[in-house]
Parts: structure tokens; C-alpha cells; sequence
């Protein structure tokens, strides 16, 4: 294993402190002062590792997605193509996001925070939802082309919309409203969204 040199421990030190305030208090919350608090360190000296609050900013999406790939995408790919993968892949999300849920969401909340306001973080949150969609839509994209879902009344499109949805919803009604069954309802509705397209392949056959 690499061992890294003092400075590279101490911008993982800064970064991973970033994340925790980031989490907690939205990418707005993060600045400058807050980390070097946390840190115990200078302003300056967390300036010697980011040279701005943007780039820090950017820095803890940047990680944040990388380490949801590793734990969420990487071990689906695992699972065999069609739905198996598919629903792998939700089940993931769906479990990564009930963790989340009291301290919270940094895709979810940035996106929340960042839908209005053009900028660079804008900008990078918006290609990694783009990114981790396209993962979803190939995926949903196999399933139909596996044939466990009908193949001619699916949508890629509407399955990564949906499921989308219902992962939004499980995290505002957790997280804002208190309903500790949120991620429990949010499978159960994966499931019938996933039993409604297999009927219609079934109804597709037998006509």
C-alpha cells in the first residue's frame, strides 16, 4: 500500500473533515473557516491545499462520488446483466441512502442547493447525476433487452425516472418528515413498479 507523504495526509484529513460538514450542513455550511476550525489549522494553511472554497467544494463531490461508486455501482457489476444487476443496483442506492438519511445526502442536497445557481459546482453535480444515471440506464437498458421486463411497453427512460423518484422520496420523507419506514415503502415500490412490467410481458406473450 502507498503510504502518503505528509501533505497528502493532510489534504485526506481536510477532505475527509469536508465530507462530515458537507454532510450534515450542505455544501453551503462548508467553508474555509469552518474546516480550519474543525482542523485546528490556519486558514491559510487549509488554502496551502485548496485554493479556494469552490475548489474544495468541488473536491468533496469529486470524493463523494468516487466513494459512492466503490460502494453502491462496483459490487453490482458483480450480478448477472438484466434485472438481477438492475435491481442490484437500486437496492444499493436504496440502502446507501437509509445511512444517509440523519445525516444526509451529499447528491441529493447539493442538487437541492445547486438546481438554480450556474457555476462550477453546478456544473460538476450535474454530470455526476448525469453519470451515475447513465449506469442506471444501462442497466434497465438490459433488463429489457435480457427480457425480464416486457420489451416492448418498457422504457429505460421511465424506469431510471421513476426509480430516481422513489429514491428522492424515501429521502425527504426520512429526512424532513421523520418517517423512519421511508426506505421500507421506496422497495416496496420498486417492487410492484417491477412486477407491473413483468405482467406486461406476460400479458404481451399470451396475447
Amino acid at each position: 500500500m502507498k503510504t502518503l507523504r505528509k501533505g497528502e495526509q493532510t489534504r485526506a484529513a481536510i477532505l475527509e473533515a469536508a465530507l462530515e460538514i458537507s454532510s450534515t450542513q450542505g455544501l453551503e455550511g462548508l467553508t474555509i473557516g469552518a474546516i480550519a476550525d474543525r482542523m485546528t489549522m490556519s486558514k491559510s494553511g487549509v488554502f496551502a491545499h485548496f485554493g479556494s472554497r469552490e475548489e474544495l467544494q468541488i473536491a468533496v463531490l469529486q470524493e463523494y462520488e468516487t466513494q459512492f461508486i466503490q460502494a453502491v455501482l462496483f459490487p453490482c457489476l458483480k450480478e448477472p446483466r438484466g434485472l438481477p444487476r438492475l435491481s442490484a443496483i437500486f437496492l444499493r442506492w436504496l440502502d446507501r441512502i437509509g445511512k444517509e438519511i440523519d445525516s444526509g445526502c451529499i447528491y441529493i442536497s447539493g442538487a437541492t442547493e445547486y438546481d438554480d445557481r450556474p457555476g462550477a459546482v453546478r456544473d460538476v453535480l450535474v454530470k455526476m447525476h448525469r453519470d451515475w444515471q447513465r449506469e442506471m440506464h444501462r442497466a434497465a437498458t438490459q433488463a429489457i433487452e435480457e427480457q425480464h421486463l416486457c420489451t416492448s411497453k418498457t422504457s429505460a427512460d421511465q424506469l431510471v425516472f421513476e426509480m430516481v423518484g422513489f429514491i428522492l422520496a424515501a429521502h425527504q420523507q426520512g429526512r424532513l418528515m421523520g418517517d423512519t419506514q421511508s426506505v421500507k415503502r421506496a422497495k416496496e415500490a420498486f417492487e410492484r413498479m417491477i412486477q407491473h412490467y413483468q405482467k406486461l410481458s406476460e400479458q404481451a406473450v399470451s396475447s
